[in-house]
């Protein structure tokens, strides 16, 4: 059974739809006791999973029992807040009449980030992951709304070749729509009714972990969200802030308050990051090959020390992320595997509610209904990257000219890569551009 499903699931092109797009196939291929069906959905504006799981619940149950069905799990919970009050009403209606015993909801409280992977893990068995590590060592598979909806449709022999995306942000009509990958952003902005500010800001993602991108850039697998914001907006600054600024201030102005390990959430799980140690040695010198600097490691770049925690504008977040990077160009892994026994006594008391979040954020204007809509999205040209997932670059196996219909294979996994993801045509058209970076579509 496990073969079959994983070859499905393969052959269709499926990825982590809510996160860095690992190949499905090569997650689901491995043994675990618990399937956690991630519909937490904590970044703030964000509203494409719930509606997700409210619109296609019964899909979204089938591609959870399939998961587990492939790893031989006896458990599966799908995690979601009690204010996604359509999703909780559907799917609870669904379990009972499909009489899935070994199928639950799990109810999230109303933090950030509930959808963290060990965070959820957390919340919902209540086991810590180690550190730098995933949660199939502790006998879990995580896995995004939109994935399993997508892992259903593969079993059907259908690729993955559309993504729910919300559009929100300062717009004129916030909207989630499902779009072809490789659409422009801009062409969904568009949709929204246009910015309603100038000049702005364009976000992939949320406004946490999200990154400032180019609207003419395409839609990807794994986009998540599109946000319009002021281009003076905090968030949007913060983001843009070049990196020797943001190192200079550290230096200057860090005076050690904990604020920034108070707030986050692999400190509070008992992981050894202390962001506050990390800024300290920072203010010292340079980065180094040591201890403190290694520790950068575990961070998840959530966000949470500099947009919640740290009272003085700094980014212990921007300068872990920085660490990382460097220590990895001198060919240094992560040192630090430990197992905690248990999460921080106080761990409680400095979980970050959603709506404290969005008010500190200064976003509350834009958290408003962004409603699933119907309607066909127009398209006349897509270009689909061939990288949109860990792993090597999928291979072309069409050229310019040829015609393809919607769902066609027109890139594979190349033959040695120990990971990587099909591509397929998200629309019906003729190829008009084949590179290394990308293959283009055009409408006949």
């Amino acid at each position: 059974m496990r073969d079959e499903i994983v070859a499905a699931v393969k052959a269709a092109g499926v990825v982590g739809a809510g996160g860095a797009g690992f190949p499905t196939h090569v997650k689901i291929n491995a043994s675990v006791e618990i399937v956690i069906a991630n519909g937490a959905e904590c970044e703030p504006l964000l509203r494409a999973d719930q509606q997700l799981m409210a619109k296609l619940s019964t899909k979204l149950i089938l591609g959870l029992k399939t998961v587990m069905l492939a790893t031989g799990a006896r458990q599966g919970y799908i995690g979601l807040k009690r204010k996604y009050e359509e999703a909780v009403s559907n799917l609870q209606r669904d379990i009972k009449e499909m009489g899935e015993t070994s199928i639950q909801l799990f109810f999230l409280p109303d933090i950030y980030p509930a959808g963290d992977e060990q965070v959820l893990v957390h919340e919902v068995t209540g086991k810590i992951v180690p550190e730098g590590g995933i949660p199939l060592q502790v006998g879990v598979v995580v896995s995004n709304v939109q994935t399993l909806v997508n892992v259903a449709n593969a079993l059907e022999g259908k690729a993955v070749t559309d993504k729910y995306v919300t559009i929100g942000g300062a717009v004129k009509k916030p909207v989630t729509l499902k779009v072809p990958i490789g659409i422009k952003v801009q062409e969904l902005i568009n949709i929204a009714g246009g910015a309603v500010v100038e000049p702005y800001a364009v976000i992939d993602g949320g406004p946490m972990m999200g990154k400032v991108i180019d609207p003419n850039s395409p839609v990807t697998k794994t986009t998540g969200g599109i946000l319009v914001l002021p281009l003076d907006q905090s968030l949007v600054t913060n983001k843009n802030t070049p990196w020797q600024m943001i190192v200079n201030r550290a230096k200057a102005v860090c005076c050690n308050c904990l604020a920034c390990t108070e707030a986050c959430p692999r400190n509070l799980l008992g992981h050894s990051l202390e962001p506050h140690r990390v800024m300290q040695a920072i203010g010292k010198g340079q980065i180094g090959e040591s201890e403190i600097y290694s520790r950068a490691f575990l961070c998840s770049e959530c966000g949470a020390c500099d947009t919640y925690g740290c009272t003085m504008g700094l980014s212990p977040r921007r300068v872990n992320a920085e660490i990382k990077k460097q220590l990895s160009k001198q060919g240094i892994k992560n040192p630090h595997h430990a197992k905690p026994q248990q999460v921080r006594t106080n761990r409680e008391y400095h979980l970050i509610p959603t709506k404290r979040l969005i008010a500190r954020l200064g976003i509350s204007a834009y958290d408003v209904k962004a409603p699933l809509s119907d309607q066909e999205v127009p398209v006349r040209e897509v270009k689909l990257p061939l990288s949109q997932h860990i792993g090597a670059p999928a291979l072309p196996v069409v050229k310019v000219g040829d015609n393809v219909t919607k769902g066609d294979l027109i890139a594979v996994i190349p033959e040695r890569a120990s990971l990587g993801v099909n591509l397929h045509a998200s629309i019906s058209g003729q190829i008009v551009m084949v590179d290394n970076h990308c293959i283009g579509i055009r409408k006949v």
